[in-house]
């Protein structure tokens, strides 16, 4: 099958094993590869040894001779169609942005985290909740390595977490990277026969809609690395950009600042740069996507429909985060950080006012999910062409 054929999204023949050349000619170099690294992460953590995150950051074989010519790369691919069925059925999927069981505005109840969080710090206090409570030994998440640049960790303490509080949107391999950078991820499940007590055996995953994608074929399919992943916290995207596309197209100097002027990002009606010097600049959406992804602007997904908890600030006011549950084991998580203390829901004078509110937030991620949809399809449809 060409990389027509896959654009268009046709049925494709389920009894067919692919392989990561497959992968290569449909997704990587039709321009579609979200750099997640799930393909990269399960064949190191069974020690095949046969791929590796190229120099340019997209999967390469390291050695094409040590490949199983199993099909397992390229099924938990986001960007393949394999398994999307059973994904669907498994996470009740049901349009327009998948099954969810509450929306509402939350933030952290503590003042350290609430500070350091780009809308409320409610990932970076269910987090710290969960770690210090022992639901998990570990997030993978990334951590500030500049204003505008971030790097991919398992974090395993408070100080960390807290470190990783904000919002980032240029792209982090989370699935491969940590592995790569830290011995508490892939490392670890390649010698999972080996573990020792003190080892990381539940881990929480952050990630993009891509990210938690791969995650939950995975999880379909029974292997590693998801087997460890207790917990998928989703985040609403829009898009990624990689930094130097940001410099090249000369998107900072059109805006009359630095990125020593940058003191953190955020995405709600737009894009917003927050300067250091207290001022924010708004960006019409329209004007990053010339320095989006291309796989960014393929993708149709924008409020991570698999995830167990979905986030963002788009729906809530400033100060807070728009929280919305989607399984029992995220209700279930979610609500032993608010019963603890850790996270407090946005006060509200009657149940009127709730439901008012979680249907602005609910109509306001269904439009911006519409609108990521219809740019997905609109962008593979050029492809085509």
């Amino acid at each position: 099958m060409g990389v027509k054929e896959y654009m268009t999204g046709e049925a494709m023949n389920q009894d067919r094993i692919w392989s990561f050349t497959d992968l290569k000619k449909e997704v990587i170099d039709g321009g579609t590869c979200g750099k997640c690294g799930g393909c990269v992460s399960f064949c190191s953590a069974n020690r095949i040894g046969a791929l590796k995150i190229g120099d340019n950051g997209f999967p390469a074989y390291e050695d094409e001779d040590k490949c199983l010519t199993c099909g397992l790369c390229y099924m938990v691919c986001p960007q393949t169609h394999p398994l999307q069925d059973e994904i669907d059925t498994v996470y009740d999927w049901e349009p327009p942005i998948g099954h969810f069981k509450d929306v509402f505005s939350a933030r952290s109840a503590d003042t350290e985290i609430l500070r350091a969080g780009t809308d409320g710090g409610v990932v970076t206090a269910l987090l710290v909740h969960l770690l210090e409570n022992g639901f998990i030994d570990g997030a993978a998440v990334s951590i500030a390595e500049g204003p505008l640049r971030r790097k991919a960790i398992v974090a395993t303490s408070r100080e960390e977490l807290i470190q990783a509080a904000g919002s980032h949107w240029a792209e982090v391999p989370h699935l491969e990277e940590v592995g790569e950078g830290y011995s508490n991820f892939v490392p670890v499940i390649r010698s999972i026969r080996e573990l020792e007590p003190k080892k990381l055996k539940k881990i929480a995953v952050v990630g993009t809609p891509c990210q938690i994608g791969a995650v939950r074929k995975m999880q379909v399919l029974n292997i590693v690395p998801s087997d460890i992943v207790v917990l998928t916290i989703g985040l609403f995207c829009m898009q990624c950009f990689e930094i130097d596309h940001l410099m090249d197209k000369g998107f900072m100097k059109n805006h009359k600042v630095t990125t020593d002027d940058v003191d953190g990002v955020n995405i709600k009606d737009d894009f917003m740069l927050k300067l250091k010097s207290g001022i924010t600049v708004h960006v019409p959406l329209e004007e990053i996507e010339e320095i989006a992804r291309p796989a960014c602007l393929a993708c149709k997904l924008f409020a991570n429909d698999y995830a167990d908890i979905s986030v963002g600030g788009l729906g809530s006011p400033d100060g807070y985060t728009t929280v919305m549950i989607r399984t029992i084991n995220g209700k279930r998580m979610f609500a032993d950080a608010v019963y603890d203390g850790s996270i407090e829901y946005r006060t509200r004078k009657s149940m009127t006012d709730y439901a008012v509110e979680m249907s602005t937030i609910v109509s306001q991620v269904v439009e911006f999910a519409g609108k990521k949809k219809a740019r997905g399809i609109k962008f593979r449809e050029q492809y085509r062409r």
